[in-house]
């Protein structure tokens, strides 16, 4: 496809950024600690970490892993939420020469005792809260090492903390790992050992950045140090028109709400954060909005990459008022469709409109995005990212004409080197040309800006006419009274599929016939739900993503 989108690049952004500034990672990192080395790099719970000490503390985790026996390229699960002990954890690993395994804290034990099988992990690291997931996955592992969510915040802050979540909150499950070390303790021992340089080169596995799982079982994407490079600078190159938007009086500062553990926070937030040197404030628990105001309260911040539920319940709450915006440049969005209504309530709250972007666990997050100038929503998920390539395939895999849905396919030195030991999956999603298939279908515009129709699994065929569900929510959310909304097919004797409807209110009041209504005005016949349920909330993954998929099931259950 012609790169038609280079035409309308915002001034200053290249078509390409090289990759191959660094070997790996970990020289890019060891760059920025040494640079930045009197900055703050990560807040949580009031505590600080510099860019010294993230360098002294990961140095002292890194020696204490190859201690224990770890080598080169054995990977390591790290099952923490944001808390400090990530940053330091994810760059030990990393400078110890191992491979990252990002871990949502959240599995239960079947789905960490898959992660560990599937990854072949020989040691995790666990915030104690969720210790007994990993007594219960019952996975041989030589190492565990488990930390409290106080052990980084000092003395006497973190003793105080650490009995507060174990004693009176009582958040801390009974477990038995024997042998287990716990952080303090690894720390200490790794300051009497010497860190062995590993000389990492650039097609070194760095990450395995498993899946959602949301369309099967999770895989593992194989990131390599080349491909976490090439994703950083583009994304770095990508945001400097935003942060030309309006002046700004201090370090740059980030809200990292959404989990590191997922490649979007990954990338956006930790690994970009300390690139440029930026501050992340670790939000440890996003859901509850009001605890995330009076954290980020105190300042003037600058980035705020979020989801389109984030968005709205930040937008919505009655304190988002008391926040300070003057400064803020960029909002990025991602994950899943930002919805017009939600992105017109941020820019009125705010006055920096949701810049969309899009990319997968497969693409090192971000791939395609909105300028990040841009005044306005566009709709649209932007258009390809510096070295990024696009093609819209038809069902034959065969290029489809501009305007014209297709799925959308991807190349760029961004891109995983495959899944995880699974040359089969790899290969049946790629093209002969090496492009990847998304399995997102898409439409591409005269200037190059993509729009996403949806998931080619998550269509619903009615009567023969295809619907696509991000349509019918995006127009439910449009409605007054309705905060989400998630529509998905079940089975319909008489047209096939008809399209169903979930909603969560705004206004206690709001009525089914109230949203048939309003439906009705913009949406045409066989797009039109035919059955609405009101819930009170709509399961979603941590990252936001509103799962359609336990919805479905769900109704297939029911019958």
């Amino acid at each position: 496809m012609e790169k038609i989108w280079l035409k309308h690049y915002p001034a200053g952004v290249p078509a390409t950024v090289a990759e191959d500034q660094y070997r790996s990672v970990v020289e890019l990192l060891e760059e920025s600690f040494h640079r930045y080395r009197h900055q703050p790099a990560y807040i949580c719970m009031g505590r600080r970490l510099s860019f010294d000490q993230l360098d002294q503390l990961s140095t002292r985790f890194a020696a204490f892993l190859q201690s224990r026996g770890l080598q080169r390229g054995d990977r390591v699960a790290v099952m923490l939420p944001n808390v400090l002990q990530y940053p330091v954890v994810a760059a030990a690993v990393l400078r110890a020469g191992l491979v990252l395994v990002n871990v949502n804290p959240l599995y239960t034990a079947r789905e960490l005792r898959h992660q560990l099988q599937d990854s072949g992990a020989r040691a995790i690291v666990v915030l104690e809260n969720f210790a007994e997931t990993v007594q219960k996955a019952d996975q041989p592992l030589d190492l565990v090492v488990v930390t409290g969510v106080g052990d980084l915040l000092g003395f006497p802050k973190g003793a105080i903390t650490n009995f507060a979540v174990r004693r009176i909150k009582k958040l801390v499950p009974a477990y038995s790992i024997p042998g287990h070390v716990r952080f303090g303790s690894a720390l200490s021992q790794g300051s009497g050992q010497p860190l062995s340089k590993v000389e990492l080169k650039p097609d070194d596995i760095a990450v395995l950045q498993y899946t959602g799982g949301t369309t099967g079982v999770a895989k593992g994407a194989v990131l390599l140090h080349s491909s976490l490079i090439a994703a950083l600078l583009a994304s770095e190159a990508w945001m400097q028109p935003g942060l030309k938007r309006r002046p700004m009086s201090g370090q740059l500062t980030i809200v990292c709400a959404l989990p590191l553990y997922h490649v979007f926070a990954f990338v956006t937030c930790g690994l970009l954060g300390m690139r440029t040197g930026a501050l992340n404030i670790l939000i440890p628990n996003p859901r509850d909005i009001g605890g995330l105001i009076d954290t980020i309260k105190p300042y003037k911040i600058n980035v705020f990459p979020a989801v389109n539920t984030l968005f709205n319940a930040v937008a919505n709450h009655p304190k988002a008022s008391e926040l300070d915006f003057s400064e803020l440049l960029i909002s990025n969005g991602g994950g899943t469709a930002i919805q017009e209504p939600v992105a017109k309530r941020w820019l009125e709250l705010t006055g920096c409109p949701v810049v969309e972007g899009y990319g997968l666990s497969e693409s090192s997050s971000g791939i395609t995005c909105n300028p990040t100038d841009s005044d306005t929503y566009t709709g649209t998920i932007g258009m390809p990212m510096p070295n990024a390539e696009v093609r819209l395939l038809d069902d034959d895999g065969n290029d489809v004409e501009f305007g014209q849905p297709g799925e959308i396919a991807l190349k760029s030195p961004q891109m995983m080197a495959g899944y995880w030991q699974r040359p089969d999956e790899t290969a049946n999603s790629m093209t002969a040309d090496g492009f990847f298939k998304t399995g997102d279908v898409g439409v591409i515009d005269e200037r190059g800006y993509l729009k996403i129709v949806d998931r080619k699994k998550d269509m619903i065929l009615v009567s023969g006419f295809n619907v696509y569900p991000n349509e019918i929510e995006a127009v439910a959310a449009g409605c007054p009274g309705v905060l989400e909304a998630a529509a998905i097919g079940i089975p319909d004797k008489s047209c096939g599929e008809a399209v169903k409807l979930f909603v969560v209110k705004k206004d206690p009041n709001l009525s089914i016939d109230t949203v048939k209504s309003y439906l009705a005005e913009h949406l045409t016949g066989y797009k039109k739900p035919k059955h609405i349920e009101f819930r009170d909330e709509l399961p979603k993954t941590n990252v936001g993503k509103i799962l359609r998929r336990e919805l479905r099931d769900a109704e297939l259950k029911r019958g």
